[in-house]
């Protein structure tokens, strides 16, 4: 008899249940325990949500507890990339410090990057080693720690600091073809990669000319009335490290192997191997310090301590004790967690059919061309919000609208574009999203701090309803 029983497809309504209970759950998680909500309770609120999407699946909808175990591991394995990534950007970030090269790169940058235009060439030198890199996480994890120890430094608050890093990265990651989710986007559409991309420029450059505008004036309007605190950083640098420009080969060589489009976890890997062999060379006596004996048996603990481990040390200044602190793989372990739970919470609503219940809602509003592209805009927010990974947001935002832009006589490129306008870039501003919680954790900003001042990844999905609005380039087929 149990055979006969098909599996439900939630009304709308229950399908928002878990996710009105998750926005609830975080809410308060945040309100209790501030940035420290992803050391445990944002990891229970996605857990105990994805339990009631089990618990309406199984008990409502008459689906098997089978389909739940199999979305959910499937999403896990999904992210087994990016879990790696994370462990190996914790080390990266670790050797970056102790061996020099970041703090190279700050003490050099105070000295040439004016206050007047940090803001602006922030997010400039990110849009460019992001469009080399192809990866916005790659960029953020290494000049863009950089950059935020320059912005300190200058006097920038940490919020406009981080918003002019993910605006310049993100822009670069949406139109590189060396991007993964650039080449997502277009694969799942059926639009030549490079069709996509240049079709995109519509839409993606007014809005990073729009963000520049921004913190080009906000970077005019920044007073320095004293700038000691400048040279206060120089000083404290200099004496604690050494600091020489052989130490600019580290960042140097990655951004050769970048540019011959070696593998992120490769490159992430080599280059934390190149300044782990910097640190024994230029930095030794942090090794003893960190390792808290002498010799070389000393400095080997300390250099493990310093790919694993958190680091504090003592450079006679608090503001830069704070900055070359550092974490380890050890300081990536939240954030792994709170991925493994997003992507629970993903695959109990894939399984439980919410997904696909909410679905058709936006479905109805897509007859004329400026409801379909606030449709698909709206879509992709919700999916971010909704499975917490970028990734799966672009997979069923186009599987979704693929056969409506069709019907509809718009061409597949149309739905490429607005998918990353709505998707990629709104990704980061999400705390429980993957991307989220990554460039909050590499940048030691929260996302809620950071997401006002990220201009263009805010401007993106509006400008892609305005030039639908507007029917710019847009072609549709005579005989739809």
């Amino acid at each position: 008899m149990q055979d006969n029983f098909q599996p439900r497809i939630p009304s709308v309504w229950l399908a928002f249940v878990p996710l009105v209970i998750l926005i609830g759950l975080l809410a308060l998680t945040i309100y209790m325990f501030g940035s420290d909500a992803l050391g445990g309770g944002s990891q229970v609120c996605l857990l105990v949500a994805s339990g009631v999407c089990v618990l309406i699946g199984m008990g409502v909808l008459k689906r098997s507890w089978n389909e739940f175990e199999e979305a959910m591991v499937r999403n896990i394995t999904g992210v087994g990339s990016a879990i790696i990534i994370l462990l190996i950007i914790g080390a990266l970030s670790g050797t970056w410090v102790v061996s020099g090269v970041v703090p190279t790169l700050i003490y050099y940058g105070v000295q040439v990057i004016h206050p007047d235009f940090f803001l602006l060439c922030t997010c400039i030198i990110c849009a460019i080693v992001s469009v080399m890199t192809g990866s916005s996480w790659t960029t953020i994890a290494t000049i863009g720690i950089a950059l935020m120890g320059i912005g300190k430094a200058q006097g920038f608050s940490e919020g406009w600091i981080a918003g002019a890093i993910i605006s310049g990265a993100y822009f670069g990651d949406k139109v590189s073809p060396l991007s993964d989710t650039t080449v997502l986007a277009s694969s799942t559409t059926g639009t030549p990669l490079f069709t996509h991309i240049r079709y995109m420029m519509y839409t993606t450059f007014p809005s990073i000319i729009l963000a520049l505008v921004i913190f080009g004036v906000a970077g005019l309007s920044h007073e320095v009335s004293d700038t000691s605190h400048i040279a206060l950083f120089s000083e404290a640098l200099d004496a604690k490290f050494k600091i020489t420009p052989w130490l600019l080969v580290v960042p140097l060589v990655t951004g050769v192997l970048i540019a011959h489009r070696v593998p992120s976890i490769i490159t992430l890997f080599v280059s934390t191997m190149l300044a782990a062999i910097a640190t024994f060379v230029f930095q030794p006596h942090l090794l003893v310090e960190i390792g808290g004996s002498d010799g070389l048996l000393g400095m080997i603990e300390g250099g493990f301590v310093m790919l694993f481990g958190g680091t504090s040390l003592d450079a006679g200044n608090a503001d830069v004790n704070e900055l070359i602190a550092t974490r380890g793989m050890a300081g990536m372990m939240d954030t792994i967690w709170l991925i493994i739970c997003a992507m629970c919470f993903g695959g109990a609503m894939t399984a439980g059919g919410m997904l696909e219940s909410v679905t058709r809602l936006f479905v109805r509003f897509t007859r004329r061309r400026v409801g379909m592209v606030t449709s698909t805009v709206g879509s992709g927010l919700f999916f971010n919000i909704a499975t917490a990974d970028q990734y799966i947001s672009i997979i069923l935002t186009s599987n979704m609208f693929k056969d409506i832009y069709k019907k509809n006589g718009y061409e597949s490129r149309l739905l490429s574009r607005t998918t990353e306008d709505a998707v990629t870039v709104t990704s980061v501003l999400v705390p429980w999203n993957t991307c989220g919680m990554t460039q909050a954790t590499i940048l030691g900003v929260a996302t809620l701090t950071y997401l006002p001042y990220c201009f263009f990844n805010l401007i993106s999905p509006l400008m892609s309803i305005l030039v639908a609005w507007t029917g710019y380039k847009i072609v549709r087929n005579k005989e739809a």
